[in-house]
């Protein structure tokens, strides 16, 4: 197993808060490990607090941030930092991520803006995913991210990701449904994409759904269903780097947990095909040993 790996395994979903009812008597069996966003959960005490604790004491847990802005040009908030380390070892969450995006300056946009494409901007973002490792004690992983402009554009998106994570010397968060959006939008081969990614480097991945805004726009939402091409897309990652803890995002228009689970259901059956194509590959390979 890759070193960039979390310790995670199988497929997961993201915990909203309108989960916590629906999901209480559910298992690894059911979700094999869960992410939450850990700026809505810091400091959260009281009934919410003792339910949160319920899950963290069943399942494992990844963080994924929302609001560490690591391409802004504001100071690196160092205090958030060091609220999600004690976070992560009061709850001994396995790894932490955050979007290739910034959403604040001298105040929060609440919204992830893209980053320009150049190498100036390769440099300041490495830099800052340094300094939160070194805070955090640990590597993480940086997830590419959905964008639709690309301001002073210097070098592709691939170019890109590929600079910052080797300056950085971070993991990958590969986010399936941005890969494939992002391709619509900005007009591009997932094959080609995916084949100049690092893949060595994936913590873990992401997979959601997305809304039709045109026939040649889509939007990041994780308010739908995963499409089929986006599955195609997750089984072709598999099929070149083996099956990678994948997470389910579901922000809003939360269908029954019947429905979440039928969707996990699918990332399992992916990374199980895998795993027995893979078996089949090297029994055939040993076999060809032995004749020769």
């Amino acid at each position: 197993m890759s070193s960039h790996r979390f310790d995670v395994t199988g497929a997961g979903l993201g915990l909203r808060r309108s989960l916590l009812k629906p999901l209480e008597n559910l298992s690894t069996n059911d979700i094999h490990f869960m992410e939450v966003a850990p700026e809505n959960w810091i400091n959260v005490g009281g009934r919410l607090g003792r339910q949160f604790r319920a899950y963290t004491e069943r399942f494992p847990f990844v963080c994924h941030g929302l609001s560490l802005s690591i391409g802004s040009q504001a100071p690196l908030d160092v205090e958030l930092l060091t609220s999600v380390k004690t976070f992560m070892r009061e709850h001994q969450v396995r790894g932490y991520s955050e979007h290739l995006s910034y959403c604040s300056d001298d105040g929060h946009l609440y919204d992830l803006l893209p980053i320009p494409f150049t190498e100036v901007a390769v440099h300041h973002v490495a830099a800052r995913i340094r300094q939160a490792q070194d805070i955090l004690g640990e590597r993480i992983a940086i997830e590419n991210a959905s964008y639709y402009c690309a301001p002073g554009q210097e070098m592709s998106e691939l170019e890109f990701i590929n600079a910052v994570v080797a300056e950085a010397d971070c993991s990958l968060l590969l986010d399936v449904n941005n890969l494939y959006v992002n391709s619509i939008n900005h007009r591009y081969r997932t094959d080609d994409f995916l084949a100049g990614l690092p893949l060595d480097r994936v913590a873990y991945m992401h997979v959601a759904g997305h809304f039709h805004e045109a026939e040649d726009l889509r939007v990041d939402t994780h308010g739908a269903p995963v499409e089929d091409p986006v599955w195609d897309l997750l089984e072709a990652v598999y099929q070149q780097a083996g099956p990678v803890a994948t997470l389910l995002e579901r922000d809003f228009n939360i269908p029954p947990v019947a429905e979440l689970l039928s969707e996990l259901d699918t990332i399992r059956r992916l990374q199980t095909g895998t795993r027995i194509q893979a078996g089949a590959a090297a029994a055939t390979s040993a076999h060809k040993r032995v004749l020769v």
